[in-house]
């Protein structure tokens, strides 16, 4: 009798004690970054120095030019000859967060310790006017901006960063007379105690740490090279642009707002997932109102040969005005748009929730410059009130002589069109539906979509980058480097917004990262040469004698 009571006890007990563990997720990558933090970079150094070693980074071209740089330290190249010869672990996950506070923002960079001797020995030969010293077990070098902190297990750098807290006063300034410029700008202060931000980093609660946040850890939990967190919502804390919008609602588009993503370098593709999360109300708003699929139909329509950008989207009109009415911004809308003859109400019935971009078929004016062949489109609802916006546009216009006969109209019941070429405009509203696009098949089942063909866009202009020698450089490289970039999403899960993007490169075999490091090593040699030859032309100093070796 007493053991079948006490076995289903005990199984009831275990159950829960399954789905209490299942429920409160949790991370180890976050318990030494504040919960409030504004920006998390989780870094899986692991995978990166797995699809890039280090022999390889030194290959690029940058790093060889730095590394023969006669200002570069003794210390600086120990480092660069190898990372391990700091003391870090290399091959552990590395953090960046940035946090704002009553004192403005600091930055901190934590890792594991592989061997404290030599970080020490690095990071003293590094900050030679710092000051060093030891309390509770763990060690200090701090100067003015920076403290560099370690215990047996980590490490953890505080920067402090005035310079944001002095872009905010700058804003401030300009709010209050935006007429005049500030005669005396605004300077940067260094005044943190960068011992107590560390010591507080060591001692920081878990409770009080993105360790017990549930959207972080589901981020790091995803498979992942690179891990980004936003916290919106604190980064615009202290805006002067936000508390000059205090008498509105905008902070309803801020308030709970956090944007997460994961970066996968993968062979041939830069793999991008992106979830986006709001307060309560705006949450609401994108379940209520969010899109289906884009009509694939005004695609089909589009009267084009080559594609260098398109952009299409499918909504729920009625929630441009909840939208409007969440921001308090409705009663502006109505007033500005009654001069022209419409209200919102006007534009939410007018459409019925498609819109199209597309940008396509570049030619040579007759400077040969590129002319770009615009088309924007959108779904007819409500004739009678889409006619109003017609006259609207008509009349703005008729007021500005510079786009007239510079822009085309036309429509019917279905659909509406504006663009640059008259041609195309007329053809997207009478042909029929029959163009294909390979892109489509990966946007057509999403509220959003968009398609960036960068290569055909930087053969359109590669004419204006051989006029420079440099910039012919790094033209070259751009395109044997990038294909296309492909967006798609836009549903509404798990009570957030998710989209990927997917960066699509020339070379389909070789890991995305390996080519990244070479192509940033051929454009970061460019910048380097350009910046000398710039310094010289300015100051009257002999003519620099750089030059960019591009490694095959």
């Amino acid at each position: 009798m007493l053991r079948s009571k006490i076995i289903p006890a005990i199984l009831f007990l275990f159950t829960a004690s399954l789905l209490f563990t299942a429920c409160s997720k949790s991370n180890q990558q976050g318990r030494y970054v504040p919960a409030d933090a504004a920006i998390v970079v989780h870094i899986n150094a692991g995978s990166i120095s797995e699809k890039l070693p280090w022999d390889e980074v030194k290959q690029n071209e940058l790093f060889k030019m730095l590394y023969q740089d006669t200002a570069i330290t003794a210390a600086a190249k120990t480092a660069l000859d190898n990372p391990e010869n700091t003391g870090i672990d290399v091959k552990k996950d590395m953090l960046m967060f940035m946090q704002k506070d009553s004192l403005g923002t600091y930055i901190a960079f934590q890792g594991s310790i592989k061997d404290a001797a030599k970080f020490k020995a690095y990071n003293s030969s590094v900050m030679t006017k710092a000051t060093a010293s030891e309390k509770n077990g763990i060690n200090f070098i701090s100067d003015k901006r920076t403290t560099v902190s370690w215990d047996k297990d980590k490490f953890v750098i505080v920067t402090d960063l005035p310079e944001a807290s002095q872009l905010q006063d700058m804003g401030k300034m300009m709010m209050q007379d935006s007429l005049t410029m500030p005669q005396d700008m605004p300077t940067a202060t260094l005044n943190r105690d960068g011992i107590a931000i560390a010591s507080s980093i060591y001692n920081l609660a878990e409770k009080n740490s993105m360790a017990k946040s549930e959207k972080f850890s589901e981020l790091v939990d995803t498979k992942g090279d690179v891990h980004f967190y936003m916290n919106i919502e604190k980064l615009n804390s202290g805006n002067p642009a936000m508390a000059a919008l205090g008498m509105l609602n905008i902070n309803k588009l801020v308030e709970g707002s956090m944007a997460l993503a994961t970066v996968n370098f993968d062979n041939g593709q830069i793999n991008v997932d992106i979830k986006s999360y709001a307060g309560k109300e705006m949450t609401e708003l994108w379940k209520k109102y969010s899109g289906s699929k884009i009509n694939s139909e005004m695609a089909k329509k589009l009267p084009a040969k080559d594609v260098a950008f398109f952009f299409a989207m499918n909504f729920k009109p009625e929630g441009i005005k909840a939208f409007a009415q969440l921001a308090g911004l409705e009663g502006l809308i109505n007033m500005g748009s009654a001069f022209l003859g419409f209200n919102l109400d006007d534009f939410v019935k007018a459409n019925k929730g498609d819109i199209m971009l597309a940008i396509s078929d570049i030619t040579k004016d007759s400077t040969g410059k590129p002319d770009m062949n615009f088309l924007f489109s959108a779904s007819v609802g409500d004739k009678a009130s889409f006619d109003k916006l017609i006259a609207a546009g008509n009349k703005m216009g008729k007021e500005d002589p510079s786009i007239a006969g510079k822009i085309f109209t036309n429509g019917n019941n279905q659909y509406f069109a504006i663009g640059n070429n008259k041609q195309t405009v007329d053809n997207f509203i009478a042909k029929e539906s029959n163009s294909s696009f390979d892109f489509m098949s990966k946007i057509a089942s999403s509220p959003t979509g968009a398609y960036v063909n960068m290569q055909y866009l930087m053969n359109s202009f590669k004419d204006e980058a051989a006029k420079d020698s440099l910039a012919n450089i790094a033209m070259d490289a751009s395109l044997k480097m990038w294909d296309n970039m492909i967006l798609s999403g836009g549903e509404f899960k798990n009570g957030g917004v998710t989209q990927h993007l997917e960066v699509n490169l020339v070379d389909k075999t070789t890991n995305s990262l390996k080519q990244l490091n070479k192509y940033m090593g051929i454009i970061g040699s460019v910048a380097k040469v350009k910046s000398k030859e710039d310094k010289a032309m300015w100051n009257m100093e002999p003519t620099v004698t750089d030059t960019v070796t591009v490694v095959q």
